[in-house]
């Protein structure tokens, strides 16, 4: 069987990591398996890839299609001319996609249009919101996809509904979850950890990069005023994604308790969620990490394609009124929280099904 394995961005390299281990694993064992790891250079700021293989011990990949930069419609079509010409080089029995970035989509449909199996890890998660692109990266590929490897019951049921037969749908498990187990007790305390005078459980954690909540100069203001003034003495440790950096410099905010941080690298960014009082995201992923660490989360969104992270986990759905922040923020300081649970098959196994279900189906 040969595999041609995508990733493109940050959050795919948590997806992929475990599933590359997996195969190395069944080719110890004796399988014929093989893989083609491709990056096609959708983020190609060292924090955002480099960082993420070195530490996750991802392969150097085979081809990186460096398609970077543009607008969404330039780099769709730059990741699609490029893919075209590996696979045709290359050609694979099937192609593995994850998660739900231009990537994603890009790879699919030039794949299937090659008359090329199509394989979507984390298929079937939908938000509802269709001014997210993520959700019309899913909608298109789930659309077109062979199998699909989902995270959930409810992603199940999304795709049954949509008239996808079941022998196609395997619920596996979430492969990030995989990585997160695979590295906990390699987490790297980062170097602000002093500086800033953090202890564990001691302050908060603060990720947003959705127009939602950082394109209106005002609204963000709100959004940090309010977090500033319902956490106490605590302090607010904030990576800040290079978008969300512009925005903020440009109202020029202030706070003795914001403590800036540069987007940081696998390790060090786990550790922080592990050892915060509460995290505040906008983020999909952060929010099934920090279920699985038990910790308390709150989602700056109007709507999630992980509900179980809300239904089972630690997390809560917010909105983007900063207004509704508050009363969430008051449970964490009065330490009256909802105790969470792990959704089912998040148990660091994933990959291995994945791997092992695809011998199965193709392994000739």
């Amino acid at each position: 069987m040969k595999i041609t394995i995508v990733a493109g961005a940050r959050p795919n390299f948590m997806k992929i990591a475990p599933i590359i281990k997996a195969i190395h694993a069944s080719q110890a064992a004796g399988s014929k398996t093989e893989y083609r790891l491709i990056h096609t250079g959708q983020h190609y700021d060292k924090k955002m890839s480099a960082d993420f293989f070195e530490q996750l011990g991802i392969p150097e990949p085979h081809a990186n299609l460096e398609a970077g930069g543009g607008s969404q419609a330039e780099q769709t079509a730059a990741i699609m001319i490029r893919f075209e010409k590996e696979l045709m080089e290359n050609r694979p029995q099937l192609i593995l996609v994850v998660g739900d970035v231009t990537s994603t989509m890009a790879c699919t449909i030039t794949a299937k249009k090659l008359c090329i199996d199509a394989v979507h890890v984390e298929a079937g998660i939908r938000s509802g919101d269709m001014t997210m692109p993520e959700e019309i990266n899913r909608i298109v590929t789930d659309s077109i996809t062979d199998h699909f490897f989902t995270t959930s019951e409810v992603a199940n049921e999304h795709l049954r509904k949509s008239g996808v037969e079941a022998k196609r749908i395997h619920f596996v498990g979430n492969t990030m979850i995989d990585t997160l187990y695979q590295n906990l007790d390699r987490l790297i305390q980062p170097e602000l950890w002093g500086a800033a005078g953090l202890s564990a459980k001691n302050y908060f954690l603060l990720t947003l990069h959705r127009p939602a909540n950082v394109d209106d100069p005002a609204n963000l203001e709100h959004l940090l005023g309010t977090i500033m003034r319902c956490t106490g003495d605590l302090p607010v440790i904030f990576p800040v994604h290079p978008r969300t950096k512009k925005i903020l410099d440009s109202i020029g905010f202030n706070n003795a308790k914001l403590v800036l941080a540069e987007p940081m690298p696998y390790l060090e960014f786990i550790y922080l969620v592990k050892n915060a009082l509460a995290v505040i995201t906008d983020s999909g992923g952060i929010t099934e990490e920090a279920t699985v660490l038990q910790v308390p989360c709150m989602t700056m969104r109007d709507s999630t394609e992980r509900p179980e992270t809300v239904t089972l986990g630690t997390n809560e759905l917010i909105g983007t009124d900063p207004t509704k922040l508050e009363p969430y923020l008051a449970k964490i300081m009065t330490g009256t929280w909802k105790t969470g649970q792990v959704p089912p098959l998040w148990d660091g196994q994933t990959a291995v099904r994945i791997v092992k279900k695809l011998e199965e189906l193709y392994q000739s």
